[in-house]
């Protein structure tokens, strides 16, 4: 094993990614050294976050390089070892991206069980995704039992561990995804109380109809028209954590239309409104509590989880345009081998 095929950032998009963005190499797989591992990765989880990576604007992390391989979480399979926690065969959770071999530090590594849980849980409903929904809700949205949860891109791995959450905690779940197949599953698959269709032309009031007492959470992920239907049924005290606006992730320059700014802020005031973004890491020390608690709520059935898995690395750019395009169906993964 000598070569790993590789999925290198080509050029920032600018709006929308397309397939020349991304350009395909291959690369000398180096030997690993002292404490670390040489992978072979076999999943590669595919997340919203990453069109920000591509960007060379401000944030909360680092862009990825032109040139440099796109960013992503992977579960990978051990290959070669010097380092005395790991043997070749093992299946970890590593941040190795968009290729198909590399070589990790062992203290980066997480090692999994696949007697227990299936592998890929690891970069969905038992890894990121799901700290996001479990922290994010928890922590800043803090749902009270009979109070209404509404979370926007419902059906995704944030969105639908939300929902099943809140569910727990007492609360009613409202769910809003796009498309009747979507809305189905919110109800019969992950047991929300309602599920709204924001591509009706009634979605407003369907969702007003949906919240007969307004809202007392509103997990953010989405930004854009959603949050202009949700915003007037906002309660007194309301909480909104602020996870994604995957809506705006594509915008370049100024938002179009007329500034509501101003009516979103007297609404902020006049209703006491908490609204909060929030990066998962904030949380870490959460990660214990989680691993515990979600995993016995996966076990138990409580929180269910869907995957939308394709195949082949060389569909991944593809498959990650169509998921800032709403097109996957679950927690988004590709099957490099």
């Amino acid at each position: 094993m000598t070569e790993s095929t590789q999925i290198l950032l080509a050029s920032r998009p600018e709006g929308r990614p397309t397939p020349e963005n991304f350009r395909t190499e291959t690369a000398p797989v180096p030997a690993p050294k002292e404490g670390e591992v040489l992978l072979k990765i076999r999943y590669l989880s595919l997340d919203p976050y990453m069109r920000g990576r591509m960007s060379a604007a401000k944030s909360y992390a680092a862009p990825v390089e032109v040139g440099a391989v796109m960013e992503g979480g992977t579960v990978a399979e051990v290959v070669e070892s010097l380092d005395p926690n790991f043997a070749s065969g093992d299946m970890v959770l590593s941040y190795s991206g968009w290729q198909t071999h590399a070589v990790a530090k062992a203290a980066h590594l997480r090692k999994l069980d696949p007697e227990k849980v299936p592998v890929t849980t690891a970069v969905g409903v038992l890894g990121m995704p799901g700290f996001t929904a479990y922290a994010g809700l928890l922590t800043l949205g803090k749902p009270k039992e009979g109070e209404t949860v509404v979370v926007a891109a419902a059906t995704g791995p944030v969105g639908s561990a939300v929902g099943q959450i809140a569910k727990i905690k007492g609360a009613r779940a409202v769910g809003i995804a796009g498309g009747p197949e979507k809305c189905r599953a919110l109800t019969e698959d992950f047991g929300f109380d309602a599920a709204i269709d924001h591509r009706s032309e009634s979605f407003a009031e369907d969702l007003k109809a949906a919240c007969p007492d307004g809202i007392d959470v509103y997990f953010e992920n989405v930004g854009g028209p959603v949050f202009e239907a949700v915003r007037p049924l906002l309660n007194f005290y309301a909480r909104v954590p602020v996870c994604g606006l995957v809506s705006q992730y594509n915008a370049t320059g100024p938002f179009e239309g007329p500034d509501k700014l101003p009516g979103l802020m007297r609404d902020i005031l006049t209703k006491s409104l908490t609204i909060r973004g929030f990066i998962q890491t904030e949380f870490k020390d959460q990660m214990p509590d989680f691993v515990k608690e979600m995993g016995s709520w996966v076990a138990d059935g409580r929180i269910r989880y869907k995957e939308d898995i394709v195949e082949g690395l060389d569909r991944a750019p593809d498959a990650f345009i169509g998921l800032l395009e709403g097109k996957n169906f679950g927690k988004l993964i590709v099957k490099v081998a």
